[in-house]
């Protein structure tokens, strides 16, 4: 592992220098990776671990959308793509990629399908650290992994195949061959993973239902809509408040964060905006530090557990989705997100 100093604390990493592809074929040269459910993370890795050279089939309902998309990116029923349970029982490593609910529902049927040595792969921590809600307690003579990409599993892709990588955590649950390490770590490669640090299955869904529900998502889309509507009541246009709360972000300032940090971002704009985001930006801090605290609270006790698998298992949950999802789509905000996008000069070319 190398050891890396981030910002005064030393953290152990591990990086494909260090953990190389031809290393993990070597570790993973006689398994079969079976990827259980082919919707959010599955596509992906499956696509990653085949071009990479690793035995991998795809476990998937027939008849839905996913099985149709695992079809089209080259899986062959009957071939490398089967229902679930087949899948499932053709596979020493379990990649169980199925959303948090569905993890929970389709359990009983997965947990009999595990041989003893076999490996259950996770990419969130959620169904096993909250076990005693969602019933997923994985039998002893198995080993119990992790793997979590950060990012969707769209970036999986994309940033694979531009040869970037994804940062992605890694985890032991369980050791019963003494090789889930190595296993972890190999499909961690495989999967395009830039590098990999280590974390706990509990640490990897607290921070992860944090982060989603805080500034990755639910903060940021909060955030943004609060500046938006202050713009429109005060007179400014719908083009004009969304360049200033959503265009400039993202194809602009975030940008300059990611290649060097906030800091050169600062140093990179005007004199008048460096003072008002250095004088601003602590006043918003404290202003959310106690929403955050209340939100980590909320995970670690399992309240947001709670919510999440009462609001997925019902049975009108996809419709609902939909409502909620077209609610923020038809609203003027993200209606004026869609005709910026469209006057961009790579689209104004199609």
């Amino acid at each position: 592992m190398a050891r890396i100093d981030f910002g005064g604390t030393v953290e152990e990493v591990i990086t494909a220098e260090e953990f190389s592809m031809e290393k993990a074929r070597e570790v993973l040269e006689d398994e079969t990776v079976a990827v259980l459910g082919y919707g959010v993370q599955g596509p992906g890795q499956a696509l990653n671990m085949r071009d990479n050279g690793i035995r991998v089939i795809v476990g998937q309902r027939e008849g839905t959308a996913s099985w149709d998309k695992a079809v089209s990116d080259g899986f062959v029923p009957g071939k490398t793509l089967f229902h679930l349970e087949e899948a499932a029982r053709k596979g020493t490593i379990l990649q169980y990629l199925l959303s948090d609910a569905g993890q929970m529902a389709l359990w009983p049927k997965i947990k009999p399908c595990l041989e003893p040595g076999n490996a259950l792969y996770f990419s969130h921590g959620f169904a096993v650290t909250y076990r005693d809600m969602t019933g997923v307690v994985p039998p002893e003579n198995v080993d119990v992994i992790l793997v979590a990409p950060k990012g969707s599993g769209r970036t999986v892709r994309t940033n694979f195949l531009n040869g970037s990588g994804i940062n992605s955590s890694f985890a032991v649950f369980q050791d019963h061959t003494g090789n889930a390490e190595a296993r972890a770590l190999a499909l961690g490669i495989a999967i395009g993973s830039g590098y990999l640090f280590p974390t706990t299955f509990e640490k990897e869904v607290f921070s992860d239902l944090t982060g989603e529900r805080g500034v990755l998502m639910g903060c940021l889309a909060g955030v943004m809509e609060a500046q938006y509507n202050v713009l429109r009541k005060n007179g400014h246009s719908p083009s004009e408040a969304f360049n200033e709360t959503v265009e400039e972000l993202t194809q602009s300032l975030i940008r300059l964060v990611a290649e060097n940090g906030m800091d050169w971002m600062y140093g990179n704009c005007s004199t008048t905006a460096q003072r008002g985001a250095l004088d601003w930006a602590p006043r918003f801090r404290d202003a959310v530090a106690p929403f955050f605290d209340a939100l980590y609270e909320n995970v670690v006790s399992g309240k947001e557990t709670q919510r999440v698998l009462e609001a997925n298992s019902r049975p009108d949950y996809r419709e609902q989705l939909n409502k909620e999802l077209a609610a923020i789509r038809d609203s003027e905000m993200w209606r004026t997100g869609a005709a910026v996008r469209a006057l961009r000069p790579e689209n104004r070319k199609r």
